[in-house]
């Protein structure tokens, strides 16, 4: 019996069997499958490492060492910090590919901050043909009009401006031989206005700039004639007391007179091949022959300018009349073309010393853009020509509490400045501080050993050195913007309507 009460108690039913006979079925708990567990990331050991074999397991813990950083040193770690954004004025430009916002462009802007890192507003840009240099430059000028900025293009070489000028209501002028537009280079600008109403110490001051800006463009006219294919004219202390004293007796300044008379190169020209007793005893020579004797080189020189390719264009007194209110003035000199890379070199010098003269004296409010495209021809022209250069781009800032000027230098790519002589000649160092004066720097679209050079002389690294090579290869107006010592990674964004104002390909379609 206990026996069988044991069997059943074995083998009785729960509850919810009996229940379920008489049509009664409780509820079942859900059986749940057991969570798979995460496999760890990280799978931490001790600090002296695991004791077993194989495992690094040291006797003494390692030491910690604590690094503190600035945000700016922090990509140095961890390179895909972007640089701290710029403030929303100027020109929108486009997109801002590292922080995703729009980007900003304004140049004078940055100076006056004391949180972006730029103490002058030139901007260089290098940029392979075809990768949106242009475009970049001018969406930059339009888009900086409503900012009231003007624009002077005083050199295009391509005519790629002629279209936008146009399209401002603004004809370009024209600089050819077989044109009506005369441009002397000699002209004193508005500084020679109304002298007769001058003091003495406010003429000497006015006479003391214009001489210098002649001397500039002078030496720099005279030292990119050559001798032979290796040897330039020189221009030194001997040549520059010739020229100042002879441009003071054709101005009447030498004789005091209450007002100073425009004066040309053929003028100046002349009066080196016929000195007068005046001009011979201020430069202390002897007698008219040693002059000439000693100044042989110096009028050749200025001969080949009056006689030479670019006769009657920048020989004669100015004819064109400049609206300096028009929001574009442009000076085509695409026609000479034809006529050599020096030939436009030269060109450029002039206009460029023009312009300049035509700036001394800005309202106070006139900010300007002065575009200098194929900067290389005129670089290409020597070292005075490399200096006069150097003097535009130091002037902006000097302008800025009168005016404003930002010099936009488009070139293809760093060695159209090391181009200008040997590697450790006058020309070359001065070439190379140039890009100090420019803390903006655009840096588009270039081949590999192009970036290498961009490397040695910016010090961009490798990363920087991979974008311009890849990622600014792969579409237009691409390009690392480097503000002082931040790096933007900059994609410039054109409206419809700009990307067919802005065309260039015109003649390259014409031709096929």
């Amino acid at each position: 019996m206990p026996t069988t009460t044991r069997r059943n108690r074995g083998s009785g039913r729960d509850m919810a069997a009996l229940l379920s006979d008489f049509g009664h079925d409780l509820p079942t708990i859900p059986t749940l499958a057991p969570e798979a567990k995460e496999p760890r990331i990280f799978k931490y050991a001790p600090r002296r490492g695991a004791a077993r074999r194989g495992r690094g397991w040291a006797p003494a813990s390692a030491p910690a060492q604590a690094w503190r950083m600035t945000s700016d040193q922090a990509p140095v770690f961890w390179p895909f910090v972007s640089a701290p954004a710029l403030p929303p004025t100027g020109a929108q430009m486009g997109v801002d590919q590292l922080s995703g916002g729009s980007f900003y462009c304004d140049p004078f802007g940055w100076v006056l901050r004391d949180d972006v890192p730029a103490t002058n507003p030139n901007i260089f840009q290098f940029a392979k043909p075809g990768s949106g240099k242009s475009g970049t430059t001018k969406a930059f000028c339009t888009r900086m009009m409503p900012f009231g900025y003007r624009t002077l293009v005083t050199g295009d070489v391509k005519d790629e401006y002629e279209s936008l000028c146009r399209a401002l209501g603004v004809e370009p002028f024209v600089i050819a031989p077989g044109f009506w537009a005369r441009v002397n280079p000699l002209s004193m600008g508005p500084l020679g206005d109304a002298w007769e109403k001058l003091s003495a110490e406010e003429a000497q001051r006015r006479a003391t700039i214009i001489f210098k800006r002649w001397l500039v463009l002078v030496r720099g006219l005279v030292g990119s004639m050559k001798i032979d294919d290796e040897r330039r004219v020189p221009f030194g202390p001997d040549e520059s007391d010739v020229v100042r004293n002879a441009l003071a007796i054709l101005t009447g300044y030498a004789a005091g007179n209450t007002v100073l008379q425009e004066t040309t190169i053929p003028r100046l020209w002349d009066l080196l091949r016929n000195p007068t007793e005046e001009l011979v005893r201020a430069c202390e020579y002897a007698n008219p022959r040693v002059f000439l004797d000693e100044t042989r080189l110096l009028r050749n020189a200025l001969g080949e300018l009056v006689t030479g390719t670019l006769a009657g264009l920048f020989d004669d007194f100015t004819n064109i009349e400049v609206d300096w209110r028009a929001p574009i003035q442009s000076f085509s000199l695409s026609r000479l073309d034809g006529l050599g890379d020096e030939a436009v070199g030269i060109a450029l010098l002039c206009m460029n010393s023009w312009g300049r003269g035509l700036r001394e004296i800005a309202e106070p409010g006139d900010l300007r853009i002065v575009v200098r495209d194929e900067v290389w021809k005129q670089m290409r022209l020597g070292t005075a020509a490399v200096a006069s250069f150097d003097a535009d781009l130091r002037l902006s800032r000097g302008m800025a509490g009168k005016g404003g000027d930002i010099q936009f230098c488009n070139l293809h790519k760093p060695s159209d400045l090391l181009s200008v002589g040997d590697a450790d000649s006058q020309a070359a160092m001065i070439a190379k501080d140039l890009l100090e004066l420019a803390d903006i720097k655009i840096l588009g679209a270039q081949k590999p050993r192009v970036a290498r050079e961009l490397d040695s002389m910016l010090g961009l690294g490798p990363i920087a050195q991979d974008l311009v090579s890849g990622w600014a290869m792969q579409d237009k107006g691409r390009a690392l913007w480097c503000i002082g010592d931040a790096t933007y990674k900059v994609q410039t964004v054109l409206h419809p309507l700009e990307k067919k104002l802005y065309y260039t390909n015109e003649a390259i379609e014409a031709a096929l």
